[in-house]
């Protein structure tokens, strides 16, 4: 009699495929990045975030995928301070069209209009200065501002318009660059939440002809240059030890706060939530404290006692 157990086929061992999982490091710091055209600033963040391998990271102010440059990336740790840059002064150089609206201010919308131009370099900069100090802005639809927890640009893309209040913003410097056909290009200076597209759109209005972004390029924003940044190809072509050493310490990003520097054991005491005290003058408002002789730890606060309290404290294994 044949055996039963002889006639099964012979048992095999079933293979699970293996889940990798990306180790993430607790790295911190400030990446000045020139973000390339064609990019949102989530994805150059994201991109960044891949790179370095980071465990958390986050942008100073977004830029849309049209524009370029500068975009100062915070790592792990510097997210606590990032709030301070989008608060920044920031400095554009921006090329217009003369003579062609559109319905979303640059090249990605459609034309809307087209007129002739009749304009020179005194009569496109008299316009310009017109526009210098504070000046009221209306919010182009294609924006990213919210209107009952939706962005803006989602309505624009569904052909919803909707009423937008003008806005205070402030412009420090306008300048003519080039002047050149229906192609000027000007540098500006503004305050936080001007939209140079509307900026643009505003000049050719007072022109008589109309205009449009081209191109819009970020210069500088809080003190930070451009000429300073590099590129996600340039990442890419690092080692992690060069892109370690690329970074910004974390406290460059509250740099103009007064700085405060605590005994070891001070710190200790602060690093466990507890307000300290430090003889002499202490400023009011925000301090950037260190444990002696330059280890950052935070920002704090007088309290109503006069000691020092915690406000914002850096995990401190987590700093580079």
């Amino acid at each position: 009699m044949l055996s039963l157990r002889k006639s099964l086929p012979p048992k095999t061992s079933r293979v699970y495929p293996v889940q990798f999982k990306r180790i993430k490091r607790p790295v911190t710091g400030v990446l000045l990045l020139d973000k390339p055209v064609g990019l949102s600033s989530n994805q150059a963040l994201q991109q960044v975030k891949r790179l370095y391998m980071a465990e958390k990271a986050g942008h100073t102010g977004s830029l849309d995928p049209f524009a370029t440059g500068l975009l100062p990336i915070c790592l792990g740790e510097a997210t606590k301070f990032s709030h301070f840059l989008l608060d920044a002064d920031k400095t554009y150089r921006a090329t217009m069209c003369l003579g062609v609206t559109t319905t979303t201010g640059d090249t990605e919308g459609e034309v809307v209009s087209t007129s002739p131009v009749n304009v020179t370099w005194s009569s496109v900069e008299h316009v310009m200065h017109g526009f210098m100090g504070d000046i009221l802005q209306v919010p182009p639809m294609h924006s990213a501002l919210k209107h009952q927890g939706k962005a803006l640009y989602e309505y624009a893309r569904a052909g919803v318009e909707i009423e937008r209040p003008a806005r205070e913003v402030t412009i420090h410097q306008i300048a003519l660059e080039e002047l050149t056909g229906h192609m000027a290009v000007i540098k500006v200076s503004c305050s936080k939440g001007t939209y140079i597209r509307t900026l643009a759109e505003d000049i050719g209005k007072a022109l008589g002809c109309g205009a449009h972004l081209t191109q819009l390029r970020r210069l500088e924003t809080g003190g930070f240059r451009l000429e300073d940044a590099v590129t996600v190809e340039q990442i890419e072509s690092m080692a992690m030890e060069q892109r370690d050493a690329s970074l910004l310490p974390a406290d460059i990003l509250v740099k103009d706060l007064p700085a405060i520097i605590l005994d070891r054991e001070s710190a200790y005491y602060l690093g466990r939530g507890q307000s300290v005290w430090k003889s002499g003058k202490i400023p009011e408002g925000y301090l950037r404290l260190y444990e002696e002789p330059d280890r950052f730890l935070g920002l704090g606060e007088l309290d109503a006692d006069g000691k020092i309290a915690p406000r914002r404290l850096v995990v401190q294994d987590k700093v580079s």
